[in-house]
């Protein structure tokens, strides 16, 4: 299944987002202190220097450790913290393999309720429940992966017409009003914390 995302800002990282679970996933897990584009055009970066048209969790879990983190250092470097991120990826990886045959589709497949599906997205490595949450938001609202209470196991995230996440975008003008809500977000805790 392909579907047309917007996430990387990319064309051909975007669809590589819309017809990869697996660098969907990646790009997930890499957004954490990076801006959203960059977070999200990782997996095509890194299928690029892997020399593939797709992301392999197989390969990426089997490869050294150093080679693996030599890839994301390259510059441009894949994140900000390459080395940290590179275990992060192989963790992720070498998780889909052990529990879903290296499949990342079939982490979904099978997940009759939200709060399963969530429980799954939490045991990743590097899967908090906030992430969890809004990787669940994500597969519901541009995926079209929706098990019954998907929503509610996607918490605030997972409100219709709500701009909190990456799972809200659809564009440009949507990644813009994602930031500012971001900004609103951070400004009211700083408030709070006076």
């Amino acid at each position: 299944m392909t579907v047309d995302v917007h996430l990387a800002q990319h064309p051909e990282a975007d669809a590589l987002l819309g017809r990869s679970p697996l660098a969907a996933l990646v790009g997930m897990l890499l957004d954490q202190q990076v801006p959203m584009e960059w977070a999200f055009t990782g997996p095509y970066t890194l299928a690029t220097r892997l020399g593939e048209d797709d992301l392999d969790a197989r390969r990426i879990a089997a490869m050294d450790p150093e080679e693996f983190a030599a890839l994301f250092s390259t510059k441009p470097a894949v994140h900000r913290y390459p080395t940290s991120m590179a275990k992060r990826v192989q963790e992720l990886c070498r998780h889909l393999v052990a529990h879903y045959d290296g499949d990342a589709a079939a982490l979904t497949r099978g997940a009759d309720s939200g709060a399963e599906l969530l429980r799954r997205l939490h045991a990743l490595p590097g899967f908090g429940r906030q992430k969890a949450q809004i990787f669940l938001a994500l597969l519901g609202k541009r995926f079209g992966i929706t098990p019954e209470g998907w929503r509610e196991a996607a918490g605030p995230y997972g409100e219709e017409g709500s701009y909190r996440s990456v799972a809200d975008i659809t564009g440009p003008e949507s990644l813009a009003r994602v930031r500012e809500s971001k900004q609103r977000a951070k400004q009211a805790a700083k408030d709070s914390a006076k």
